[in-house]
Protein backbone atom coordinates (compact mmCIF):
# COMPACT_ATOMS: atom_id res chain seq x y z
CA UNK A 1 0.00 0.00 0.00
CA UNK A 2 1.61 3.68 -0.72
CA UNK A 3 1.28 6.31 1.56
CA UNK A 4 -1.14 8.22 -0.18
CA UNK A 5 -3.66 5.45 -0.62
CA UNK A 6 -2.62 4.93 3.47
CA UNK A 7 -4.10 8.19 4.24
CA UNK A 8 -7.09 7.99 2.49
CA UNK A 9 -8.23 5.02 4.83
CA UNK A 10 -6.83 7.19 7.93
CA UNK A 11 -8.70 10.67 6.56
CA UNK A 12 -11.76 8.27 5.97
CA UNK A 13 -11.83 6.02 9.38
CA UNK A 14 -10.30 9.13 11.68
CA UNK A 15 -11.61 12.29 10.94
CA UNK A 16 -8.55 13.86 12.36
CA UNK A 17 -8.11 17.68 11.60
CA UNK A 18 -4.41 17.75 11.16
CA UNK A 19 -2.51 15.65 8.05
CA UNK A 20 -0.98 12.27 9.12
CA UNK A 21 2.70 12.29 8.73
CA UNK A 22 5.23 10.03 6.79
CA UNK A 23 8.58 10.77 8.64
CA UNK A 24 11.91 8.83 7.32
CA UNK A 25 14.99 8.86 9.17
CA UNK A 26 17.81 9.40 6.67
CA UNK A 27 21.53 7.96 7.01
CA UNK A 28 24.68 10.73 6.59
CA UNK A 29 24.52 11.44 2.76
CA UNK A 30 21.62 10.14 1.90
CA UNK A 31 20.31 12.33 -0.45
CA UNK A 32 17.06 14.34 1.02
CA UNK A 33 13.11 14.43 -0.89
CA UNK A 34 12.55 16.41 -3.25
CA UNK A 35 10.78 19.50 -2.49
CA UNK A 36 11.59 19.38 1.19
CA UNK A 37 11.97 22.97 3.53
CA UNK A 38 14.51 22.92 5.95
CA UNK A 39 13.96 25.34 8.33
CA UNK A 40 17.43 27.32 8.55
CA UNK A 41 17.21 27.53 4.82
CA UNK A 42 13.53 27.91 3.93
CA UNK A 43 12.23 29.47 7.14
CA UNK A 44 14.74 31.75 8.34
CA UNK A 45 14.88 30.22 11.89
CA UNK A 46 16.18 26.87 14.05
CA UNK A 47 12.85 25.05 14.96
CA UNK A 48 12.69 22.19 17.64
CA UNK A 49 11.40 19.09 16.43
CA UNK A 50 8.04 19.45 17.55
CA UNK A 51 7.78 22.59 15.42
CA UNK A 52 8.60 21.04 12.27
CA UNK A 53 6.32 18.51 12.89
CA UNK A 54 3.30 20.53 13.85
CA UNK A 55 3.86 22.44 10.43
CA UNK A 56 4.20 19.17 8.33
CA UNK A 57 1.20 18.24 10.01
CA UNK A 58 -0.75 21.85 9.92
CA UNK A 59 0.59 23.52 6.88
CA UNK A 60 0.73 20.33 4.71
CA UNK A 61 4.75 20.54 3.88
CA UNK A 62 7.18 18.37 3.90
CA UNK A 63 10.16 19.28 6.59
CA UNK A 64 13.38 18.18 6.89
CA UNK A 65 16.14 18.78 9.91
CA UNK A 66 19.42 18.00 10.79
CA UNK A 67 21.30 19.03 14.07
CA UNK A 68 21.66 22.56 12.40
CA UNK A 69 18.06 23.26 12.05
CA UNK A 70 17.55 22.29 15.43
CA UNK A 71 17.39 24.72 18.52
CA UNK A 72 16.51 22.47 21.23
CA UNK A 73 19.46 21.21 22.72
CA UNK A 74 17.44 17.87 24.45
CA UNK A 75 16.29 16.70 20.77
CA UNK A 76 20.38 16.97 19.49
CA UNK A 77 21.36 15.13 21.98
CA UNK A 78 18.76 12.49 21.31
CA UNK A 79 18.92 11.97 17.98
CA UNK A 80 22.65 12.25 17.97
CA UNK A 81 22.92 15.35 16.49
CA UNK A 82 25.26 16.56 19.00
CA UNK A 83 28.03 14.89 22.08
CA UNK A 84 25.97 13.52 25.52
CA UNK A 85 28.63 15.07 27.21
CA UNK A 86 28.72 14.71 31.32
CA UNK A 87 26.35 18.09 31.50
CA UNK A 88 24.20 16.13 29.56
CA UNK A 89 23.89 13.04 31.51
CA UNK A 90 24.32 14.66 34.62
CA UNK A 91 20.25 15.35 35.25
CA UNK A 92 20.89 19.06 35.05
CA UNK A 93 18.77 19.82 32.48
CA UNK A 94 16.04 18.65 34.51
CA UNK A 95 16.57 19.36 37.98
CA UNK A 96 14.33 21.59 39.83
CA UNK A 97 11.95 21.69 36.88
CA UNK A 98 10.87 18.24 35.50
CA UNK A 99 13.27 16.22 38.61
CA UNK A 100 13.68 16.91 42.31
CA UNK A 101 17.59 16.42 42.29
CA UNK A 102 20.20 15.50 39.64
CA UNK A 103 19.85 11.88 39.95
CA UNK A 104 16.28 12.04 39.08
CA UNK A 105 17.43 14.10 35.71
CA UNK A 106 19.54 11.48 34.78
CA UNK A 107 17.28 8.61 34.96
CA UNK A 108 14.86 11.19 32.84
CA UNK A 109 17.31 11.38 30.17
CA UNK A 110 18.62 7.73 29.94
CA UNK A 111 14.89 7.24 29.55
CA UNK A 112 14.54 8.76 26.41
CA UNK A 113 15.25 6.26 23.39
CA UNK A 114 17.81 7.84 21.20
CA UNK A 115 20.32 7.69 18.06
CA UNK A 116 23.99 6.93 18.13
CA UNK A 117 26.08 10.25 17.54
CA UNK A 118 26.18 10.72 13.74
CA UNK A 119 23.99 7.75 12.98
CA UNK A 120 21.62 9.70 11.17
CA UNK A 121 21.79 13.29 8.77
CA UNK A 122 18.73 14.25 8.69
CA UNK A 123 14.78 13.72 9.37
CA UNK A 124 12.36 14.21 6.95
CA UNK A 125 8.70 14.27 8.13
CA UNK A 126 5.44 15.29 5.44
CA UNK A 127 1.71 14.61 4.85
CA UNK A 128 0.94 11.41 4.03
CA UNK A 129 -0.92 12.09 1.00
CA UNK A 130 1.91 13.96 -1.03
CA UNK A 131 4.87 12.45 0.22
CA UNK A 132 7.47 10.84 -2.42
CA UNK A 133 9.22 8.49 0.01
CA UNK A 134 8.40 5.53 1.50
CA UNK A 135 8.16 6.35 5.14
CA UNK A 136 9.96 4.67 8.53
CA UNK A 137 6.96 5.87 10.76
CA UNK A 138 3.40 6.81 10.04
CA UNK A 139 2.27 9.37 12.52
CA UNK A 140 -1.45 10.54 13.41
CA UNK A 141 -2.21 13.28 15.89
CA UNK A 142 -5.96 13.36 17.36
CA UNK A 143 -8.52 13.09 19.90
CA UNK A 144 -8.25 10.16 22.78
CA UNK A 145 -11.27 8.07 20.73
CA UNK A 146 -9.49 8.92 17.09
CA UNK A 147 -6.11 7.23 19.18
CA UNK A 148 -8.54 4.31 20.15
CA UNK A 149 -9.92 3.44 16.83
CA UNK A 150 -6.11 3.62 15.59
CA UNK A 151 -5.42 1.08 19.12
CA UNK A 152 -8.34 -0.83 17.94
CA UNK A 153 -7.01 -1.86 14.68
CA UNK A 154 -3.46 -2.44 15.40
CA UNK A 155 -5.15 -5.20 17.97
CA UNK A 156 -7.89 -6.14 15.53
CA UNK A 157 -5.31 -9.52 14.61
CA UNK A 158 -3.11 -9.52 17.49
CA UNK A 159 -5.57 -9.28 20.76
CA UNK A 160 -4.62 -8.33 24.08
CA UNK A 161 -3.23 -4.41 24.50
CA UNK A 162 -0.56 -2.39 23.33
CA UNK A 163 2.65 -1.28 25.76
CA UNK A 164 3.58 2.31 25.67
CA UNK A 165 5.56 4.21 28.37
CA UNK A 166 5.36 8.33 29.09
CA UNK A 167 8.02 9.79 30.46
CA UNK A 168 6.04 13.34 29.94
CA UNK A 169 9.35 14.87 28.34
CA UNK A 170 10.90 14.13 24.94
CA UNK A 171 7.92 13.07 22.70
CA UNK A 172 9.92 14.00 19.70
CA UNK A 173 12.22 10.28 20.22
CA UNK A 174 9.05 8.49 21.17
CA UNK A 175 7.38 9.84 17.66
CA UNK A 176 10.90 9.27 15.20
CA UNK A 177 13.49 7.16 16.96
CA UNK A 178 11.22 4.67 19.34
CA UNK A 179 8.90 2.70 16.84
CA UNK A 180 11.87 2.66 14.23
CA UNK A 181 13.69 0.89 16.64
CA UNK A 182 10.80 -1.74 17.90
CA UNK A 183 9.02 -1.83 14.77
CA UNK A 184 5.77 -1.48 17.14
CA UNK A 185 2.93 0.93 17.40
CA UNK A 186 2.68 3.20 20.20
CA UNK A 187 0.14 5.65 22.07
CA UNK A 188 2.27 9.10 22.61
CA UNK A 189 1.03 11.37 25.22
CA UNK A 190 2.32 14.90 23.47
CA UNK A 191 5.25 16.19 26.23
CA UNK A 192 5.21 19.59 27.77
CA UNK A 193 7.31 21.30 25.22
CA UNK A 194 5.48 20.33 22.48
CA UNK A 195 2.72 21.90 24.28
CA UNK A 196 4.57 25.31 23.76
CA UNK A 197 6.42 25.06 21.11
CA UNK A 198 4.57 22.75 18.47
CA UNK A 199 0.87 24.05 20.17
CA UNK A 200 -0.21 20.77 20.79
CA UNK A 201 -3.88 21.31 21.81
CA UNK A 202 -5.14 19.86 25.26
CA UNK A 203 -7.54 17.47 23.56
CA UNK A 204 -4.81 16.18 21.10
CA UNK A 205 -2.95 12.92 21.90
CA UNK A 206 -0.95 10.63 19.31
CA UNK A 207 -0.10 7.80 17.75
CA UNK A 208 2.62 6.09 15.64
CA UNK A 209 2.86 2.71 14.08
CA UNK A 210 5.04 1.31 11.41
CA UNK A 211 4.86 2.18 7.54
CA UNK A 212 5.28 -1.70 6.82
CA UNK A 213 2.26 -2.00 9.08
CA UNK A 214 -0.53 -0.39 6.87
CA UNK A 215 -2.35 -3.29 5.46
CA UNK A 216 -2.77 -4.37 8.79
CA UNK A 217 -3.92 -1.58 10.19
CA UNK A 218 -6.16 -0.77 7.26
CA UNK A 219 -7.73 -3.92 7.85
CA UNK A 220 -8.27 -3.19 11.40
CA UNK A 221 -10.11 -0.17 10.53
CA UNK A 222 -12.32 -1.37 8.10
CA UNK A 223 -13.34 -4.82 10.25
CA UNK A 224 -13.78 -3.16 13.12
CA UNK A 225 -15.79 -0.61 11.73
CA UNK A 226 -18.26 -3.07 10.48
CA UNK A 227 -18.29 -4.60 14.02
CA UNK A 228 -19.59 -1.18 14.98
CA UNK A 229 -16.66 0.02 15.85
CA UNK A 230 -16.68 3.37 14.67
CA UNK A 231 -15.69 7.26 15.12
CA UNK A 232 -17.24 9.41 15.39
CA UNK A 233 -18.81 7.32 18.27
CA UNK A 234 -22.16 6.39 17.22
CA UNK A 235 -23.71 7.38 20.80
CA UNK A 236 -26.90 5.48 21.82
CA UNK A 237 -29.16 8.17 21.30
CA UNK A 238 -32.95 5.78 21.55
CA UNK A 239 -34.42 6.48 23.92
CA UNK A 240 -37.21 9.13 25.72
CA UNK A 241 -35.89 11.89 27.89
CA UNK A 242 -37.29 12.84 30.98
CA UNK A 243 -38.46 17.11 30.86
CA UNK A 244 -39.25 19.46 33.74
CA UNK A 245 -42.51 19.30 36.04
CA UNK A 246 -43.53 22.15 33.69
CA UNK A 247 -43.05 20.65 30.61
CA UNK A 248 -44.53 18.11 31.74
CA UNK A 249 -47.60 19.58 33.09
CA UNK A 250 -48.47 20.99 29.53
CA UNK A 251 -48.20 17.38 28.11
CA UNK A 252 -51.26 16.86 30.99
CA UNK A 253 -53.33 19.48 29.73
CA UNK A 254 -52.65 18.55 26.53
CA UNK A 255 -53.94 14.84 26.89
CA UNK A 256 -56.77 16.23 28.94
CA UNK A 257 -58.39 18.25 26.32
CA UNK A 258 -58.18 14.84 24.11
CA UNK A 259 -60.50 13.38 26.07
Amino acid sequence: MDAATLNQHLEKHLRVSTFPLGIKSLKPGEPLPDKVKIPSKHLGVKVAICQAISIARRYGWTMAFSGQDLSCPIAKAAFGFEERNDYYTSGGLADGMYASCKEAGAAFEDALVKYDPGEYGYVVAGPLNRVNFDPDTVLVYGNSAQVLRLLNAVLYKRGGSLKSDFSGRGDCTDIVIKGKKTGEPQVILPCYGDRIFGMAGDDEMAFTFPFDHANEVVEGLEKTHAGGVRYPVPIYLRFQADFPKSYQELEKIWAESKK
